[in-house]
């Protein structure tokens, strides 16, 4: 089969597209035609929309990528017939029935919880200052700051979207563990991906690791891009 040249990339709750920037200039140096949605992330099926009108606009098939949250954002429009391989960046590949709530209900002892401080108004918000900490380690501090400053409030209703039937069960799956990960710990990255049948890469990084290591990420999507035969 020959190797896709669309790549969608879709973004997590607290952050919006932009983080996406470093991945975006490596892919489209390589020739890839990439395409970055602005999910709103204040409902799952809101998000799966946005997802699907990027998809409906492109000329063949394409590469799904979702980091975090996203993960379960392409987990549930994946089956759209743009998609030809599904690639998760430190992210949730929920099963059927699951929902980043579900999956991040009963942390085992001794793991960080991501510093998620109580709704207001229906929208969640990372403690500022435990941002850097947990979600980008690796990240310059001017620019953790700033991602810690321009949070998107996400919507309790996106935390609670419960996937209906898993692409990953019929469409070839990536996955990169980020083993310094805070917000998703890697044993459950690891599992995920297992139970997701994904080819999977591991790289040190935090949950950042798509606005720190954008090379390693692009190299990741890129690998399903051009390896479309089937998942090992």
């Amino acid at each position: 089969m020959a190797s896709i040249k669309n790549i969608v990339l879709v973004h997590g709750g607290f952050v919006d597209g932009a983080g996406w920037q470093g991945v975006y200039e490596h892919l489209s140096a390589d020739g890839y035609r990439v395409a970055v949605v602005q999910n709103p992330t204040l409902s799952l099926a809101g998000d799966v929309a946005a997802t699907r009108q990027v998809l409906d606009a492109l000329d063949g098939p394409a590469v799904l990528v979702g980091h975090s949250y996203g993960g379960v954002v392409i987990t549930e429009a994946g089956h759209h017939p743009n998609v030809a391989a599904l690639a998760y960046i430190a992210a949730f590949a929920p099963d059927k029935g699951e929902s980043v709530s579900s999956l991040i209900a009963d942390p085992p002892p001794g793991v960080a919880v991501p510093p998620i401080l109580p709704p207001k108004d229906g929208f969640l918000f990372l403690d500022r200052d435990k941002f850097a900490a947990s979600f980008a380690a690796d990240v310059p501090e001017q620019q953790a700051a700033f991602m810690a400053d321009s949070q998107v409030p996400w919507g309790v209703d996106a935390l609670g979207g419960a996937v209906s039937e898993p692409a990953w069960r019929t469409k070839p799956s990536w996955y990169l563990v980020a083993t310094d990960d805070r917000m998703i710990p890697p044993p459950a990255q690891r599992a995920m991906s297992e139970r997701a049948g994904a080819t999977v890469t591991e790289t040190p990084g935090s949950h950042a690791v798509y606005v720190s290591r954008p090379a390693v990420v692009a190299a990741v999507i890129a690998q399903a891009a051009e390896n479309l035969g089937g998942r090992s």
